[in-house]
């Protein structure tokens, strides 16, 4: 008999929820009365509902994220209508702060904040045994990781050969970057490494590869770092494929030695870099060696065949749209494999708040609470580079113009994408649903429009990848129709003929 039900709303089928793990490795004499159930966002809340209601549960819990709390929210008021006598139990960072004022709140029996990884277990000792709690709202107290059940043995065959693994050697963050939730982290605390590679070693021999971790500062401690490294090297095979958030500005020599001997497709490194702008970074509290991060990008890039996403961070307080070009351009011309751009959101409880009267900060009210302006950066502006965010997606970040995108931007990458950007949206009024062969084709004359001296190389370019994406129907960028070009004092070229003049 199922008494408790684990569930949330993954934001994709790939996703396995590490948090449930947790929670169901950890519930003690609980776990056999348990099982977990694993939705995505985009299935729909009635037959999600169906789907619970089946395995009549006495207790749901379900993990809330800034991606899934309206969709979850509709699954659990749905949830007490037709079945009021089930407790359910929200958890998660999204309802770990500022609880009062969020609608989600009013249709949940109990809130845990924080790590709830051994509150969940005692609660629903408590509320079987008739002493539930009389508060809604109960906070978790910090959990000692050597006291925690590991959740590793939960990952089904299933998850192993359809899904991302998410694992975890270290938890918490020494920084204090004001934009993230890490920032309340009074420092990293790394699991018992040998325990921790333990876990891993059986993951692998149950025929795991794909290995994403989620330690926030995956290379702080470096004689950690190169033992799992070392670990990985001597199970290297064709399949095995790692994935690690790393600190740019710190990469020593041992480490070097080690990641050189990892063969192509076999890393992916996520390098936070947010912003360049010291004043920006004074500003959130962000401690970073910016030429000693620029330094590590190109040496990896130069030396290693791990795949490089660098992130940014468009919105931060102080930020300007030339001083993000400049960011952008100086990471641009480090050549990562992908550059991520970021907009800032507001995520409850993170200490970014506190700049709110004096940067005139402005968020959107609902998920996924994306800035809208603020006292350097309008909001047409924001919705500008919104759109050079999707479009940079679609062209500087699939691969799919992998031998045009050289050839596409000059000396001012971001300056000129922007152009490329606002020529776009004034032709297709879309930043979704853009055909990919008409967008090799729009890419095509918005260069011929807008960098005529550009355009020859470009084509020739444009042909190769058109060619290589295995997409039926010729290419037309020989062939251009300028009847229907952008006209003469559209948005695209006045913004090309300001940046211009700005650089």
């Amino acid at each position: 008999m199922t008494k408790i039900i684990l569930a949330t709303l993954n934001a994709k089928y790939i996703h396995a929820s590490l948090g449930l793990r947790y929670l169901y490795a950890n519930l003690g004499e609980l776990q056999q009365d348990c099982e977990i159930k694993e939705f995505t966002i985009n299935t729909r809340a009635i037959d999600i509902v169906e789907q619970l209601l089946q395995s009549k549960p006495e207790i749901v819990g379900f993990g809330v994220y800034i991606w899934n709390v309206i969709e979850t929210a509709a699954v659990i008021s749905q949830l007490k209508a037709v079945a009021p006598e089930i407790k359910i139990i929200l958890g998660g960072p999204e309802v770990s702060y500022e609880i009062e004022e969020q609608p989600i709140v009013q249709f949940a029996d109990y809130i845990l904040t924080g790590a709830a990884d051994l509150t969940f277990r005692k609660l629903c000792y408590d509320i079987f045994n008739e002493n539930a709690p009389q508060q809604k709202i109960l906070k978790s107290k910090p959990v000692e990781l050597k006291d925690l059940e590991m959740p590793y043995q939960y990952y089904t065959d299933e998850d192993l050969k359809h899904r991302l693994l998410y694992v975890e050697a270290s938890r918490g963050c020494p920084f204090k970057c004001e934009f993230c939730l890490s920032a309340l982290d009074k420092t990293s605390y790394p699991f018992e490494q040998q325990r921790f590679l333990d876990e891993m070693a059986v993951l692998y021999e149950r025929g795991a590869r794909n290995f994403k971790f989620v330690d926030r500062t995956f290379n702080l401690k470096i004689s950690n770092t190169l033992q799992i490294m070392d670990f990985f090297l001597e199970r290297m095979d064709d399949e095995l494929f790692l994935h690690f958030e790393v600190i740019p500005d710190h990469l020593p020599e041992k480490l070097k030695q080690t990641l050189v001997k990892f063969p192509a497709g076999s890393l992916q490194f996520e390098v936070g870099i947010q912003t360049f702008n010291k004043e920006v970074q004074k500003h959130i509290n962000r401690r970073q060696n910016n030429d000693k991060s620029k330094q590590n990008l190109i040496w990896l890039k130069q030396n290693t065949t791990a795949h490089i996403h660098a992130d940014l961070i468009f919105g931060l307080p102080g930020e300007t749209l030339e001083t993000f070009q400049e960011s952008f351009d100086q990471l641009f011309a480090c050549e990562p494999h992908e550059i991520q751009m970021g907009i800032l959101k507001r995520l409850k409880g993170s200490p970014i708040i506190r700049h709110t009267e004096t940067f005139d900060l402005r968020f959107n009210p609902l998920p996924p609470f994306n800035i809208l302006s603020n006292n350097t950066v309008d909001f047409i502006t924001l919705q500008r580079v919104n759109r050079f965010a999707r479009y940079w997606d679609m062209i500087g970040n699939s691969g799919r113009f992998k031998q045009t995108l050289p050839h596409l931007l000059g000396n001012q990458p971001f300056n000129d994408f922007m152009a490329i950007t606002d020529w776009i949206f004034a032709k297709t009024n879309q930043t979704h649903q853009i055909n990919l062969k008409k967008l090799y084709e729009y890419v095509a004359q918005a260069v011929a429009e807008l960098f005529p001296e550009r355009h020859s190389d470009v084509v020739e370019t444009l042909e190769q990848d058109y060619a290589n994406s295995k997409l039926k129907g010729n290419f037309k960028g020989l062939t251009l129709v300028t009847t229907q070009a952008v006209p003469e004092d559209s948005q695209a070229k006045r913004s090309l003929r300001q940046q211009r003049h700005l650089g």
